[in-house]
């Protein structure tokens, strides 16, 4: 007998950055319930301490446990490199997290040169640099931190001419080093892939998370069985640690809808 559940998915970050993986997994399950949290009252995660990334994660999972979630998406790479495992001891729900695409992009890299795109939270982790060494296949990844640019994201200056210039500096020097695949380790970076684009060419495959990450959900769904039925009215509520009308019309922008954020 097939079971179906209509409860919803738990998705967060600590700000805009998860809309680029929670529009994907609306496309891919139609018939699911979501729930996003922007967690803009501690972001940007990135400049900060682990035990500080711990506590804001536990609760802000902990707040969305009691919104009664079926599954939950970190959909941060801070947060996730921080967090998970001690996540998955404490929750008995399935929990994806967001891990940079390190193995396809070795494999893609044809002169076995990577650039990864990270938050410094991030490029420090320790989990992190065990995932480049395990998965490194042989070639060389070059780890690129990206401070101010979450930031300029989250206060919706992408257009601006500081965020053209923190990201040549940031690419330039992997150009240079002759990386003929990037990845973004940071759920923020697909926003800016346009521009990312422009400046690296057609020659560099730039690679982002979306699609595993959706793909390991809907899995991790199937495996549990808890689907939602296929009449199940599909719908996204939006909560946020610190609402505002300029996030509000951000996140329409972003997610070409009209998004509401609610206090969480």
């Amino acid at each position: 007998m097939i079971v179906f559940n209509n409860q919803p998915i738990g998705i967060f970050d600590s700000g805009v950055g998860g809309l680029s993986i929670t529009k994907y997994i609306k496309q891919q399950l139609p018939h699911e319930q979501l729930i996003y949290v922007a967690d803009t009252l501690h972001s940007p995660y990135g400049d900060k301490p682990p035990h500080s990334i711990i506590k804001i994660v536990n609760t802000v999972a902990e707040k969305l446990l009691q919104q009664k979630i079926k599954a939950l998406v970190v959909a941060c790479n801070t947060a996730t490199v921080n967090t998970i495992e001690l996540l998955r001891t404490q929750i008995t729900i399935p929990i994806i997290g967001v891990e940079p695409a390190i193995k396809p992009a070795t494999i893609h890299s044809k002169n076995k040169k990577v650039g990864v795109l990270v938050t410094q939270a991030t490029a420090n982790n320790p989990r992190f640099l065990s995932l480049i060494d395990k998965f490194s296949n042989g070639a060389e990844v070059i780890i690129q931190p990206c401070p101010g640019l979450v930031e300029l994201i989250e206060q919706g200056d992408i257009n601006a001419l500081k965020c053209e210039t923190l990201l040549n500096n940031y690419l330039i020097p992997l150009i240079s080093e002759g990386v003929d695949t990037i990845v973004l380790g940071c759920t923020h970076y697909p926003f800016l892939l346009e521009k990312i684009k422009a400046t690296c060419g057609d020659n560099i495959k730039i690679i982002d998370t979306a699609v595993p990450v959706t793909n390991e959900l809907q899995r991790q769904l199937q495996n549990n069985q808890i689907c939602a039925a296929v009449n199940n009215p599909s719908r996204i509520e939006f909560f946020s640690s610190k609402p505002s009308l300029l996030l509000d019309r951000l996140c329409t922008n972003l997610l070409d809808q009209e998004v509401s954020f609610k206090l969480f």
